[in-house]
């Protein structure tokens, strides 16, 4: 069963860019520029930031489950960056060059299964996990830093 690679939406998002450094700190947020290509992951585009862009570093729960495994980590996102949802069973640069945590869950939040993988040998094992009727989504997070990669979705 092939999969789907969901981006974060770019709305939520865009007012933080015309926020001042102070009041992005007081969000538990900052600004960054981009100094290394790769390193800075957008979690909207799914696309490594290009050196000289402005990112916004932020905490994002991304696992809202009334569950144990009710989630947040760092995220960034960049300036005026455009939501890309790569086609189905494909898995983009920004995941492929990572080593990435792969967590399966439930329709409730329950983690199901876990494992670990280079991006590059990603795709089996997202279609091999929604062979599996009761895993509902997969989270991917870079494994190195544990930051929110995105989510996988059933593209049947």
């Amino acid at each position: 069963m092939t999969f789907q690679i969901v981006p974060l939406p770019a709305a939520p998002f865009i007012p933080l860019f015309s926020l001042s450094d102070q009041e992005l700190a007081a969000r538990r947020a900052r600004r960054v520029m981009v100094d290394a290509h790769p390193g800075y992951p957008c979690r909207v585009s799914l696309a490594d930031a290009e050196v000289g862009e402005t990112v916004i570093l932020l905490n994002h729960e991304h696992l809202p489950a009334d569950t144990p495994y009710r989630s947040s980590h760092a995220i960034y996102v960049r300036e005026g960056a455009s939501p890309y949802t790569p086609p189905p069973g494909t898995v983009p640069d920004v995941i492929a060059r990572r080593l990435i945590s792969v967590r399966m869950f439930d329709a409730s939040g329950n983690m199901l299964a876990a494992d670990v993988k280079e991006g590059t040998l990603l795709a089996p094992v997202l279609e091999a996990a929604f062979a599996d009727p009761t895993v509902s989504f997969i989270h991917l997070h870079n494994a190195r830093q544990g930051c929110y990669a995105a989510k996988v979705v059933s593209a049947a």
